[in-house]
């Protein structure tokens, strides 16, 4: 039996690594770890719970206010005796966290080869995003196998010497996801949800990214305002961060509007239902830029690089910046522009089949 054990810890690499933890578990010949840090814990157990994913390890690394010098140590300190213990054959992370570097560089300590999930993103800019840009290039110099999600991430890697045969394309496992959380007639386990209008244009809004706290945060929130107040056949949904850097803008500058809804996190099944029923996307997270072409959704993302230029080049995302003219004019271009709007809600998904899950756990058997 090969032992894999898988490490993550937010709630956006469980959202990818669940479907690999799945096809792990029924394949034979393996024998399928999982450990999570908790880097994020409230996050990271609405999927891990509906899911019914029950980890074999728990670190519960999550501290009020912990800094990312915090999360490292930890994942380290935690990671180490677990890792004496049961001594994988592979160790799997994923994408581009702290929890994905530390766990990386505490197999390295432990001469545990390392496979990496959606290796080979770059932004090439160490500070956007930050911290991930130099997460999955401090990755990628641990790494034994890399797991491309496309031909750009493939050709990144060969660029930086890394060796064709250690590199798979594989598609991204977020596509993977997908038939496992959307359903007919979805009734939301968010109860705000259910008395949204859907008669009218949905924009659904993101917005996270350490990069864009303070005056950029302000910037998105204050062009939403003018957004809502110019298009009255449209609302805003915001599942709000619940960090201060973003909740504290979020309320003081969007709450109490008619036809804006700040609400909590949701869950997946949430988030992806309503991602099925909204008009536009406005986000400045890397994963969503990847899951929603699966939903014909136009996206604008609110950075000034993105790592996922196969969406740029497809024809699904488009860059706004941070500029609160700039988010304003292009959200009112596609709102406004049907001819625009049609063409990237047409556009072919870069990002996989379904199959990328798969591809992995057969690359780990024939390796």
């Amino acid at each position: 039996m090969i032992k894999v054990m898988s490490v993550f810890g937010t709630r956006p690499e469980a959202l990818k690594m669940i479907p690999l933890v799945f096809e792990l578990g029924k394949a034979p010949g393996i024998q399928s770890k999982v450990c999570v840090t908790a880097q994020h814990r409230q996050l990271l157990d609405q999927m891990l719970v509906p899911f019914g994913i029950k980890p074999d390890y728990d670190l519960d690394i999550m501290a009020v206010g912990q800094t990312l010098t915090d999360v490292t140590a930890r994942v380290l300190a935690g990671l180490a005796p677990i890792l004496a213990a049961e001594k994988p054959d592979i160790l799997l992370v994923h994408g581009d966290t702290i929890t994905t570097f530390a766990a990386a560089l505490a197999a390295f300590f432990a001469q545990i080869p390392v496979g990496h999930v959606e290796a080979g993103l770059r932004s090439y800019d160490k500070y956007r995003p930050y911290p991930e840009e130099i997460n999955r290039r401090m990755t990628t110099a641990l790494a034994d196998i890399y797991f491309a999600p496309t031909e750009a991430s493939r050709d990144n890697l060969l660029k930086e010497n890394i060796p064709a045969e250690k590199i798979i394309v594989t598609g991204n496992t977020i596509v993977d996801l997908i038939p496992y959380v959307i359903k007919e007639n979805y009734c939301f386990s968010c109860e705000a949800l259910n008395s949204l209008d859907f008669s009218k244009k949905i924009i659904l809004l993101t917005a996270h990214r350490r990069e864009n706290w303070g005056q950029p945060m302000e910037n998105i929130c204050r062009a939403i305002k003018r957004l809502v107040a110019d298009n009255p056949d449209i609302s805003v949904v915001w599942p709000v961060h619940p960090g201060q850097a973003v909740k504290t803008p979020a309320e003081a500058i969007l709450g109490g509007m008619d036809r804006v809804l700040l609400i909590d996190p949701v869950d997946v099944f949430d988030m992806y239902n309503l991602m099925k029923q909204s008009h536009l996307l406005l986000t400045d997270s890397g994963g969503l830029q990847e899951e929603s072409p699966s939903f014909n959704l136009p996206t604008i993302v609110l950075r000034d690089v993105t790592e996922r230029p196969e969406g740029l080049t497809a024809g699904t995302l488009t860059l706004a910046g941070t500029e609160e003219n700039a988010i304003y004019n292009e959200a009112t271009r596609l709102l406004t522009d049907k001819t625009a709007y049609n063409k990237m809600a047409s556009a072919q998904n870069p990002f996989g089949d379904g199959k990328a899950s798969q591809r992995i756990v057969n690359a780990i058997l024939n390796l």
